[in-house]
């Protein structure tokens, strides 16, 4: 195979001044270590564009949803409802703190959380929600917030793959009590690892950044209103260094351009592939300027795993990369151990057979998206 010929799933790309601020922060600030003064303008940034009410970077969504749990006080026992169709990173946060993952079943249109099975998983012991915006598609958050404010729950939303996806008028991450994104090199926005913790309930203002601050008031030390710094609370190393910052608000700078060529792309995969939906061969997902999304990814639901291999095989002989996603976590072994599951998995156990992630990256050529779409043509044919 040629490999300048390849097209690969994912590629980490450099948009901006990235380079050059990096070396700012070295060579002009002396500061490499977290909290520097490009992670202070990134966190200004969030809080600007999306309303929250406080942001802190982390060094991966993984980071903030852990913190999340923190604030939420999960204690052993304590049940939070998740869906069983993502990240084992929305599990992992809570089990930590000895919580118990309780899986429910997702949608068939936007592969998100039913809503409509959560009250039906609530019990004395639930906690708090995780509302996991897959694909940057909306939760049904109205029906979610509802629902939580009616048994007194907290809700989070794991809004990863979600920046500058909107729920109505509003950023996702930007609804709940707390929102979590990701800055990982295969999201739309990177810097490699990194994320960020949106806090949306002033009241958690201050535990949050002593949390960050590895369970510390040195933030409050470093803003004059204590004398001296000391340990308060729980907390760990949360803080990207400067350098993630720097690279982090390069990118953040040219976010509408980058999520407008993205979004151009899913919208080329969807004209170029509903033909074949049209005739009943695969399924492709809502066109998403309906919901106002970011194009983080555009997935085909084949008809069942055999056939999903054949194309994932078809497009490898022409050296395209193509994967599937999440093995459903209720499935796992550490699921089966730690978590539970809420009435029945028969979308998620369907969903997670069929579909099929296809190539998505800021600088993938319209040639190439065409070829993509050529070669599931091809196969279709066959």
């Amino acid at each position: 195979m040629d490999p300048s010929n390849h097209i690969p799933f994912n590629k980490p790309f450099i948009v901006g001044k990235e380079i050059e601020y990096i070396t700012q922060a070295v060579m002009e600030h002396s500061h490499i270590a977290g909290n520097g003064p490009f992670s202070k303008r990134c966190q200004e940034w969030l809080v600007n564009q999306l309303g929250c009410r406080k942001a802190l970077l982390t060094h991966s969504c993984t980071a903030a949803l852990e913190m999340a749990a923190i604030l939420c006080d999960i204690q052993a026992g304590d049940e939070v409802i998740i869906p069983s169709f993502t990240f084992v990173s929305t599990a992992n946060a809570f089990v930590l703190r000895r919580g118990v993952p309780v899986f429910v079943d997702i949608r068939a249109d936007s592969l998100n959380i039913d809503e409509a099975l959560i009250e039906a998983a609530i019990t004395p012991r639930t906690k708090a929600i995780v509302a996991v915006h897959y694909g940057g598609m909306p939760c049904a958050m109205d029906t979610i917030l509802e629902i939580a404010n009616k048994h007194n729950i907290r809700v989070i939303e794991d809004a990863a793959q979600g920046y500058l996806s909107k729920h109505g008028d509003r950023y996702l991450g930007s609804i709940a009590h707390l929102g979590c994104l990701s800055f990982h090199e295969t999201k739309n926005i990177i810097s490699g690892e990194g994320g960020a913790l949106l806090i949306n309930d002033e009241q958690m203002n201050l535990r949050a950044e002593i949390i960050w601050e590895k369970g510390t008031n040195r933030t409050q030390f470093l803003k004059g209103e204590v004398d001296k710094y000391t340990w308060m609370d729980i907390g760990s190393s949360y803080l990207p260094s400067e350098l993630v910052g720097a690279f982090l608000y390069a990118q953040l700078e040219q976010a509408e351009k980058i999520i407008a060529a993205r979004s151009k792309i899913y919208r080329q995969y969807h004209t170029g592939l509903k033909p074949l939906q049209d005739r009943g061969c695969l399924e492709i997902p809502l066109l998403q300027e309906k919901v106002t999304g970011n194009g983080h990814l555009f997935y085909v639901l084949t008809a069942g795993l055999e056939e999903r291999t054949r194309l994932i095989r078809h497009l490898k002989e022409r050296n395209i990369d193509a994967l599937f996603h999440y093995i459903p976590l209720h499935s796992s072994p550490a699921g089966q151990k730690l978590g539970r599951v809420s009435g029945t998995m028969k979308v998620t156990d369907d969903i997670s057979q069929r579909l099929l992630r296809l190539p998505l990256y800021y600088e993938m050529k319209t040639n190439d998206v065409n070829r993509v779409i050529e070669a599931i043509h091809q196969f279709y044919k066959t």
